[in-house]
């Protein structure tokens, strides 16, 4: 606990000096004990964080509160890695304390602490506070509208050049939408245009805002955050261009202010808006009021808003037509299979789960190896995300990029083990058709399986002789009203994704073939 202070005011001096604190007021906000233990202190306008990263800079730490509210002063203590934010009225305080204790929150991808201080404010007078104090003068400026008075320098805070930001988006595992950045960037402002495009092998869109000064804070926020967990970082600087000229409201471009433009050729396909939005769920705390966490992480695990099965739908739903052709290879290489039981049917039912698998061919001289190439490369890193690292036949799969463009086919004759097959013309893709709902439920692996397509008069009983047939253990199983769903819980995750492996397709007769796919639910 000697790290664990807080701190207070010594007496006749403009410092602030470190003195022991309660054990109540010592709080981590990822303890089981956390609400209880922070409403023992009192609210304050002023609250301590700690366990900062070294090296963090004054602007990440007023980006944790900046969207809860005005940041009236900050106190860093780098030697301790802590640092006191001031905000503007106790209600803001409240309402960022609130929302950390259910969200961890991070800065640079680090979890931090946040706790009320025992201050009711900050005196920071200190010349070794000057920088802090700049970038704070700064911030206020871009929170207010006018032109700081000190140095803007410390954040290159000049007035704001233009409404329009070019964004960068490194590290790209998903794929991000048009709706995923309108509903981030519009915390800051009114969202105007937005323009998508890929340059470089990049993944860049230009953003109006109505307003330059709504520009310039949502630049000094998101700057250097994530989306998704660890991936799709945030490179935000001021385009040259003031006005974006937006044709077409499609998946690529939208006017805001204009609803009546057309979707453009080639759109046709994507008239159902269900392929633009994202899942319900998948960016709730963007637009349901509340803030968001400054890593803006949508994924289980620490600073988490929402399952990443929820990240992976949306990307799933909406990034495939915008994103095709990035430049990322959309062949898999898939190792340390059981030679035995794999085949190239089981692999193309499996990765079929993620994306359309075009070809399959399992390697000749290192038969615990495969080649799997999918549509387009974003379905690859959304097959290599979910599958990698996961039981299969008895072996934990590993998947990764392979340095092959395409799987090439054998000559006719020669390939008389069947270990190379052609899938691109299958009936059983399940992404071919723009908007379908296949897109919004993509999740991980899970040990529940959702069935549809369930032929009229099979019951309970029969799926479950069915499922316990593929050699694993049946633990639950609960029809949907209609009876032409159900859920059908495994005893692990591995006898689902071999059960989904087996009975994906199986004819059920009368032309009835059960659709097997895997499930965010519990039974």
């Amino acid at each position: 606990m000697d790290g664990d202070v807080a701190v207070g005011v010594k007496r006749g001096s403009d410092e602030l000096s470190m003195y022991s604190s309660s054990p109540s007021a010592m709080t981590a906000n990822g303890s089981d004990s956390k609400k209880q233990r922070l409403d023992e202190s009192p609210p304050s306008r002023v609250l301590h964080i700690r366990k900062l990263p070294n090296e963090v800079t004054e602007t990440e730490v007023i980006a944790l509160g900046l969207p809860f509210g005005k940041v009236t002063n900050i106190l860093m203590l780098k030697g301790k890695n802590q640092a006191f934010l001031e905000l503007g009225t106790e209600e803001a305080a409240i309402t960022m304390v609130n929302y950390y204790t259910a969200v961890t929150p991070q800065v640079r991808n680090t979890p931090v602490f946040i706790q009320y201080s025992n201050h009711k404010e900050l005196k920071t007078d200190s010349a070794l506070n000057q920088r802090a104090q700049a970038v704070l003068q700064a911030v206020s400026a871009v929170q207010d509208g006018s032109s700081p008075s000190s140095d803007p320098g410390v954040l290159e805070l000049a007035p704001p050049p233009s409404p329009v930001l070019r964004i960068i988006i490194d590290n790209m595992f998903y794929p991000v939408t048009l709706d995923v950045l309108q509903q981030i960037f519009s915390k800051f402002g009114t969202v105007m245009k937005i323009i998508t495009f890929t340059k470089n092998n990049q993944f860049q869109a230009l953003l109006q805002f109505s307003d330059p000064v709504n520009a310039q804070q949502a630049k000094l926020s998101l700057d250097g955050q994530n989306i998704y967990n660890s991936c799709c970082t945030l490179r935000i600087d001021f385009s040259k261009l003031v006005n974006l000229n937006v044709k077409y409201n499609n998946d690529k471009s939208r006017d805001y202010t204009r609803p009546d433009l057309p979707t453009g050729d080639g759109d046709s396909a994507n008239k159902d808006h269900s392929l633009l939005g994202t899942p319900s769920g998948a960016l709730a705390s963007y637009s349901s009021g509340g803030s968001y966490s400054s890593s803006l992480s949508l994924s289980q695990g620490g600073g988490a808003i929402s399952p990443l099965s929820a990240a992976a739908a949306a990307a799933a739903a909406a990034g495939r037509v915008a994103l095709s052709g990035s430049g990322v290879s959309g062949v898999l290489l898939a190792s340390n299979l059981n030679e035995e039981m794999v085949t190239p049917q089981s692999l193309f039912t499996l990765f079929g789960v993620y994306g359309d698998v075009q070809r399959v061919k399992i390697l000749y001289n290192k038969k615990d190896s495969a080649l799997i190439q999918l549509s387009d490369g974003n379905q690859a890193q959304l097959a290599m995300s979910h599958l990698n690292g996961q039981k299969v036949f008895g072996k934990v799969m590993r998947v990764t990029l392979s340095k092959h463009q395409t799987v090439a086919l054998p000559r006719e004759g020669l390939d008389d083990q069947l270990l190379t097959k052609d899938f691109a013309g299958s009936p059983l893709h399940r992404f071919k058709k723009p908007g379908s709902k296949n897109f919004q439920n993509i999740f991980p692996p899970s040990a529940t399986l959702h069935l549809s397509n369930i032929r009229e008069g099979v019951g309970e009983e029969d799926l479950r002789l069915l499922f316990s047939n593929s050699g694993g253990a049946v633990k639950a199983f609960k029809f949907f009203q209609d009876r032409k769903m159900a859920l059908i819980q495994m005893s692990s995750v591995e006898e689902a994704i071999q059960a989904l492996m087996d009975l994906h397709n199986y004819d059920m007769g009368g032309n009835h073939h059960l659709k097997v796919s895997f499930s965010k639910s519990t039974i």
